[in-house]
């Protein structure tokens, strides 16, 4: 090519990028000066509003800690970088008060913001694209009668070359239409409500789905765990995991109900969806969860028998100086204080990741829904080495999930590292 031809290509690559540009300002700036939008509503439509805004868990990626409702500011950390939940108020200027019903079904179910700028994933528009137009239109209603808030949106911290929203466009046509197949069989109508409450509105696949190297969340395995989401991890509720550590429908609704349960006690980002999401839940929508999670057939519980021999002496003796103080002697634990561990999930899964993150770090006081709670418990990280970690967590699982594999002391060590790098 010629100098000249090279010149051309310049200018007309010059060119196209001041269109882009200004294109992308007047689309801003139209989205800056639209209509502020005022919508009427009954009583019973805010209410039938809430109610699905709880089902599709809004709050807990819209609402920061000590903040207004839904006025944003909630830090999403991925590999990417950290994205912040945005302002979902009425308020014109930082929040939806310039969207129409029909911007925000396309918004939420597509990806694409009112000026026209890609969201990220961390928004599972991915999952709500198969939301009614019905539910988005009630839930709409509901954000349009809350308090508006002036609070400026936060700027995300996602490095480059992830930062350059156009990007999204090609991740969109690679991944946002893929299907999920369903994680259990069944038919029934509780079973097809359960599935939209679990993979639609609730978007549990965000989290309990593996990724792959892009982000993208594996629809060929629906929830099947996921131990890259933070210092905890997903575990797996497809329904043979979930039987194989001993849940049933009656476990599943006292949990997800409650917070608490014989094999379980929400802790860390599932604490947050049982306040803020599925405690609000009428009855019948945690029984239809239940039925997907399980299946119609549900498999039966597995009865894990306790091992009295062969369990590690240098485990038994770190148990009974550290921990049986508050979760009992034979595990049986002790209401409102310490969890049973004879009967805990994290302790019969076969990864041990979750329960190796307790032994480290320990947990918060829990609150739960209505009355119950649970005080907090002391990491170990000081008090024990590698060694000492692994051979404990190798205890427990041994004597109370049996789970008859030692644990690595490799994996206790990257997980110790992995603390000391946040």
């Amino acid at each position: 090519m010629t100098r000249t031809g090279w010149k051309r290509m310049l200018a007309w690559l010059l060119l196209i990028v001041l269109v882009v540009v200004l294109v992308s300002w007047l689309s801003r700036w139209w989205s800056s000066r639209g209509p502020i939008q005022r919508v009427s509503a009954t009583p019973e439509q805010i209410a039938h509003g809430r109610r699905l805004a709880d089902a599709a868990d809004c709050a807990a990626c819209h609402t920061a800690e000590g903040g207004a409702p839904f006025a944003g500011g909630v830090p999403l950390g991925s590999p990417f970088g950290t994205i912040h939940g945005t302002n979902i108020t009425p308020d014109p200027d930082h929040g939806i008060g310039r969207y129409t019903a029909d911007e925000f079904f396309h918004t939420i179910t597509r990806g694409e913001a009112r000026d026209g700028h890609q969201l990220y994933p961390a928004m599972p528009y991915v999952s709500y694209k198969t939301m009614t137009r019905a539910d988005s239109d009630a839930i709409y209603t509901f954000l349009m009668q809350q308090p508006p808030v002036a609070q400026a949106n936060l700027k995300n911290g996602v490095h480059f070359p992830f930062n350059l929203r156009s990007g999204i466009h090609g991740w969109n046509l690679l991944f946002a239409g893929a299907e999920t197949r369903p994680a259990s069989q069944g038919s029934s109508v509780s079973w097809q409500r359960g599935r939209y409450l679990v993979e639609t509105l609730g978007h549990c696949g965000e989290c309990h789905s593996p990724r792959g190297r892009f982000g993208q969340v594996d629809r060929d395995h629906p929830l099947a765990g996921n131990s890259r989401m933070g210092r905890f991890a997903a575990p797996d509720i497809t329904p043979t995991a979930l039987s194989a550590r001993g849940w049933d429908a009656t476990q599943l609704r006292s949990y997800l109900g409650g917070g608490v349960s014989a094999n379980a006690v929400a802790s860390d980002e599932m604490l947050k969806v049982v306040n803020l999401s599925t405690s609000r839940l009428p009855a019948s929508d945690l029984d239809a969860m239940a039925t997907y999670l399980l299946g119609d057939t549900p498999p039966p519980a597995k009865r894990i028998a306790s091992a009295t021999s062969g369990t590690p002496e240098q485990g038994r003796r770190h148990y009974l100086d550290l921990c049986s103080g508050c979760h009992g002697r034979d595990g049986e634990g002790m209401p409102n204080v310490a969890a049973a561990l004879s009967t805990n999930s994290s302790v019969r899964d076969a990864d041990p990741h979750n329960l190796i993150v307790a032994i480290l770090d320990g947990l918060p006081e829990h609150d739960f829904p209505g009355l119950a709670r649970m005080q907090d418990m002391p990491g170990f990280a000081q008090d024990l080495n590698d060694d000492d970690v692994a051979a404990l967590a190798g205890w427990l699982r041994s004597r109370f999930g049996g789970q008859p594999h030692p644990v690595d002391r490799d994996g206790v060590r990257r997980l110790r590292d992995d603390m000391r790098s946040h």
